[in-house]
């Protein structure tokens, strides 16, 4: 009976624990990355939590334009005083009570203090947005960097399988006197070199791999595998640099938070200002008591009721320059916005022309290492045949062999590096990130 009963808790919190495990995909998207990214990154998360935070306040601002009420009820007992003191005479006491008041004239204050704060809550759902897309480009840049360890790797494997099977013929050549001891030791020194090769780069790959999930923040025991798109694609077509910077600054999120910002700082010049003008209110109450020994106890709150209206004017005379630095603090607010969104833009322009030109080197470097790499290929299969009837020397070989390794490194660096830039660049033109 006990262990069908440590069964069941077994089993009821194995159930407990698979309920709250995430369902993860079986391999990785790039979009479902992003994707993931944008639900669960906790700093994204917490720039959402400032914009509800933002949104309470502006929901405070809207009720600000109506009456407020707060009721009020108490008990006590008489005091007399006499000639021999004070005396408590038990006799009790109640009075109860409401007030409201509600500003009728505050120069436009409580009109433009909901709009500042529903300016507040568009800028911090655009520093969500920007934050967003900071995340896209790093898990763009850190998924390309695995796709390009992994198909680095399938290059270098091909590699090392060729110097195997030299190794292969060179230990029956060696064995039957046809090759020099020194030739041998360098086939297997290079065989050694290969697989060093082989085995740093799917190092690179588990770090790049790490890195990804890093950024997803997913748990340390999770087995990370990304899907391989079908086919990876330079596209050499290059909008030009003006069209993508005007889209970027009408488009793009901090450049709105910036114009948000300019306009809130001038709306709170607008309720500083407001503050050295007068306040008018409409103020009231209604009450009434009831004292034990005074009569009936309803009679007594009917005969008691008390109910003054009125209004109510404040004007400000003397407040030791508070409100005129707040009006001063808010000009010099208005003139930093306008330089932060100055700035801003000029930043963003700087760094579409920084991409445009990153896109452009790296589509000529592609375009070479391309080149390269074919005749790179081509001698290497030629110099390949020719070890394998032995004419030419090792050292033609080993030659030919580097240089075909060096082209496959920098076609695979060119060619991602290609990938990544026009990605960015597009990005930049309000294009999603799309490696199809």
């Amino acid at each position: 009976m006990k262990r069908k009963f440590f069964f069941l808790i077994f089993l009821l919190i194995t159930l407990e624990i698979l309920a709250q495990t995430p369902n993860y995909p079986t391999r990785w998207t790039l979009d479902k990355c992003i994707e993931y990214a944008k639900e669960n990154n906790i700093s994204i998360n917490s720039l959402r939590l400032s914009k509800n935070s933002a949104q309470q306040d502006l929901f405070q601002a809207k009720e600000a334009k109506y009456p407020n009420l707060n009721g009020t009820v108490s008990q006590g007992l008489f005091a007399l005083n006499s000639n021999d003191g004070l005396h408590v005479t038990g006799a009790q006491t109640q009075s109860i009570g409401a007030n409201s008041s509600m500003t009728i004239y505050h120069a436009n204050y409580i009109k433009n203090n909901e709009a500042s704060k529903n300016l507040l809550v568009q800028m911090a759902d655009l520093s969500v947005q920007e934050s967003q897309n900071n995340i896209t480009l790093s898990i763009t840049q850190a998924y390309l960097n695995i796709l390009m360890n992994e198909e680095n790797i399938v290059s270098l494997e091909n590699v090392l399988k060729t110097t195997q099977t030299q190794l292969k013929q060179g230990d029956q050549l060696y064995k039957a006197g046809s090759l020099s001891k020194l030739n041998y030791l360098q086939i297997q020194s290079q065989v050694a070199q290969d697989e060093y090769n082989l085995t740093s780069t799917q190092n690179n790959l588990r770090t790049n791999i790490v890195n990804l999930k890093q950024l997803l923040q997913l748990p340390t025991n999770y087995d990370f595998q990304i899907a391989k798109p079908d086919s990876i694609i330079v596209d050499d077509q290059l909008k030009p640099l003006p069209d993508v910077q005007n889209l970027a600054q009408s488009q793009r999120p901090e450049v709105k938070y910036g114009e948000l910002n300019v306009e809130n700082s001038n709306t709170n010049l607008k309720m500083a200002q407001a503050s050295v003008q007068p306040t008018l209110s409409v103020v009231g109450n209604i009450s009434t008591n009831y004292s034990n020994g005074n009569g009936n106890y309803f009679n007594q709150l009917g005969n008691n009721f008390y109910m003054p209206i009125g209004l109510s004017l404040g004007i400000p005379i003397y407040n030791n320059r508070i409100y005129k630095t707040q009006i001063e603090k808010s000009k010099i607010a208005i003139e930093q916005a306008n330089l932060d969104l100055q700035n801003t833009k000029t930043i963003l322009n700087q760094q579409i022309e920084q991409s445009y030109i990153n896109l452009q080197n790296a589509l000529s470097q592609f375009d070479s290492a391309s080149k390269q790499m074919n005749i790179s290929k081509q001698s290497y299969d030629i110099v390949n045949a020719q070890m394998k009837i032995g004419s030419i020397d090792y050292v033609q070989f080993q030659q030919q062999r580097l240089l075909y390794i060096q082209s496959i490194q920098n076609y695979l660096q060119a060619k991602y590096t290609a990938v990544l830039n026009k990605q960015i660049y597009e990005f930049y033109a309000g294009n999603p990130i799309n490696l199809k």
